[in-house]
């Protein structure tokens, strides 16, 4: 199969990962316990994965290794908790909003997290200057979340905060992916680097469900018995790090971002028209957004943090 057919699919399963989330959320009426549900599950996943592959071991000896002699801080291993808000919000939100103005929401949040990120040198490469052409495109992307939701904008506050998230979380996941890129760095392995976050996530979200159910804040429930489809999170997640370390490497950063996010773009909306979450509706405004959202990271290029390439794959 094409390589950018792959980087396109692996765009799709952001999507499905959302919807499936979304579901378990919506059926458990508890987005925390949802998260940490697809969050431990890909956990699980990697964690197998790891004791029979020995290069995920000398990866995790690499960044024990640089820690000890302060390469990298410390505070930097904690990225996997971002991924973790990540999943919590959207756990929340996609019930509320549905995948496609989520995906445009959490990509504009991207785009503009980058321009920060970049500024103030999170990634380790040094401070890098803005260029007008990576502001425009940051511009295009936020005016398309308001394209996308006009239709909505008299429709109740709940919506446009969970929008809102949208936009702070697609900001933390790009935080999240430049501190990973310094880890992995030095790790030299994307899938330790992955099983880091995994573990940084999961307890993440395990402590602050348990402090909730102790102060009474929300109850936990017992797991549905389906469908099967909803507790498929944490599998795409771990697939979709498989496609995306292997793919990067062939096609280049720049093309497999192109080809993912128009995946996980097209694939958000064809979700919500074959399948769509109780309320959700697509409408005119959706798909220019959409479009609009394209022509932004297509104008942006892509995040010009530099992407470190592990010496060795999985």
């Amino acid at each position: 199969m094409r390589l950018d057919l792959l980087a396109g699919l692996s765009g799709i399963l952001i999507a499905l990962q959302a919807r499936a989330n979304g579901e378990l959320s919506h059926r458990l009426n508890n987005g925390l316990e949802a998260a940490l549900v697809s969050f431990s599950s890909g956990l699980i996943i990697i964690v197998l994965i790891s004791i029979f592959n020995p290069s995920i071991k000398e990866g995790i000896r690499n960044l024990r290794g640089a820690v000890k002699a302060k390469k990298i801080a410390r505070w930097k291993l904690f990225a996997g908790m971002l991924g973790g808000m990540w999943v919590g919000v959207q756990t929340h939100i996609v019930p509320l909003i549905g995948v496609a103005i989520f995906s445009v929401a959490s990509i504009a949040g991207q785009a503009a997290a980058s321009l920060i990120v970049d500024r103030i040198g999170l990634t380790g490469g040094g401070k890098k200057m803005l260029s007008k052409r990576r502001v425009a495109a940051a511009v295009i992307t936020v005016l398309a979340v308001v394209l996308s939701v006009f239709d909505r904008l008299d429709t109740n506050n709940l919506s446009k905060f969970a929008v809102i998230l949208g936009v702070v979380t697609g900001a933390l996941g790009g935080i999240q992916r430049a501190m990973n890129g310094e880890i992995n760095e030095y790790s030299h392995q994307s899938f330790t680097t992955s099983l880091l976050n995994f573990i940084m996530g999961t307890s993440f979200l395990f402590i602050i469900l348990m402090v909730l159910v102790i102060t009474k804040n929300i109850s936990l429930v017992p797991l549905p018995h389906g469908p099967w489809w909803i507790y498929t999170g944490g599998v795409i997640g771990v697939t979709y790090i498989a496609f995306s370390s292997t793919i990067v490497q062939h096609l280049g950063v720049l093309n497999f971002t192109l080809f993912s996010v128009g995946g996980q773009l097209v694939g958000s909306l064809a979700i919500d028209i074959l399948y769509p979450t109780d309320g959700v509706h697509v409408s005119a405004y959706l798909v220019s957004g959409i479009i609009m959202t394209y022509v932004g990271v297509m104008v942006g290029g892509v995040n010009s943090s530099k992407v470190r390439k592990p010496k060795r794959q999985l």
